[in-house]
């Protein structure tokens, strides 16, 4: 069976965590043994967030005494490979010592006149106090957004529409490599007026709806979408919360419209997850990082269907 596992921020990087290279090694070496088990028999191909990890080489590049800073989508493939490493050593260590396992670079197409680049929604580096983020929004001409205790920074998140280079990512699967692509939800870039030339464009895409995209283009049978919850709850934190073992993407849609699950938490991964159930025909499943080879065997998580 060939699967897709679109890893959350939690593999990476857990809430208040600070992000240190020690803290993302332990969670990602954590991630890398729960996606062994499911590697034998299969073709796996792995994606990843990355809003952490580039809001962090943001600041970085933007830090007083470095010359020229470099713009979002270098900052994208950046941490696309310093991400894509770690996972990479992790994978092969956990793996039999004759499973390949490569990391690339993916490159994603969107629309230059998305309306996503003039409403900035998708938020990136560190959480910061309210007031601590006001000061960073007037200093750097930063656009801030709440989320939870704190506000982070926003940029534009235009939506995928196509991989630029797919060929290769069949290649390597059709040789029984482990791919890890479309980290942080791949490298945003935009052709020219004649459709030929590419440009990288400053924005990041959504890690779950680029993942939904490239399982649906290499044809996986399965889409797995990993975090740290184990199901899709309805009436999330109430008394009255319930999780799904099995919905159809009808039956989601209709509760996507009544925005009953959190923005630019558990919605793209709904969204993402119903798109590749829609198009394909073929299941999704979101549940736990710790319950994968169970979420396969359709014995957690919530199975979303057609």
């Amino acid at each position: 069976m060939r699967i897709l596992v679109a890893l959350g921020g939690n593999a990476l990087l857990r809430r208040a965590e600070p992000l240190t290279a020690a803290n993302q090694l332990a969670n990602i070496r954590a991630a890398a043994r729960q996606i062994a088990k499911i590697a034998g028999g299969n073709q796996l191909i792995v994606a990843h967030g990355n809003g952490p990890q580039v809001g962090l080489l943001a600041l970085q590049a933007a830090a007083p005494g470095v010359p020229g800073s470099m713009p979002l989508d270098v900052l994208d493939a950046e941490s696309e490979g310093m991400i894509g490493y770690l996972l990479e050593q992790q994978l092969a260590n956990a793996l039999p010592p004759d499973r390949a396992v490569a990391t690339l670079l993916t490159r994603v197409e969107v629309d230059a006149a998305d309306p996503a680049f003039q409403h900035p929604t998708k938020p990136i580096g560190p959480l910061y106090s309210h007031e601590e983020a006001r000061s960073l929004a007037a200093r750097e001409g930063w656009q801030i957004a709440p989320d939870g205790a704190g506000s982070r920074r926003v940029v534009p998140s235009p939506r995928p529409l196509r991989f630029v280079e797919p060929q290769p990512l069949r290649w390597l699967l059709e040789h029984d490599a482990v791919v890890i692509a479309a980290g942080g939800g791949g490298i945003p870039i935009v052709r020219d007026a004649d459709g030929g030339a590419c440009s990288g464009v400053e924005a990041v895409i959504d890690k779950d709806l680029a993942s939904a995209l490239l399982a649906r283009e290499l044809d996986a049978d399965l889409l797995v979408i990993a975090t740290d919850v184990d199901a899709v709850y309805l009436d999330w934190r109430t008394p009255q919360q319930r999780a799904l073992s099995n919905a159809s993407a009808a039956q989601l849609r209709e509760k996507l419209s009544k925005a009953a699950f959190a923005a630019g938490s558990m919605e793209p991964k709904v969204a993402a997850a119903c798109e590749f159930a829609e198009q394909t025909g073929r299941a999704a499943v979101i549940g736990s990082l710790e319950r994968i080879d169970d979420m396969v065997a359709a014995r957690a998580g919530t199975r979303i269907t057609r």
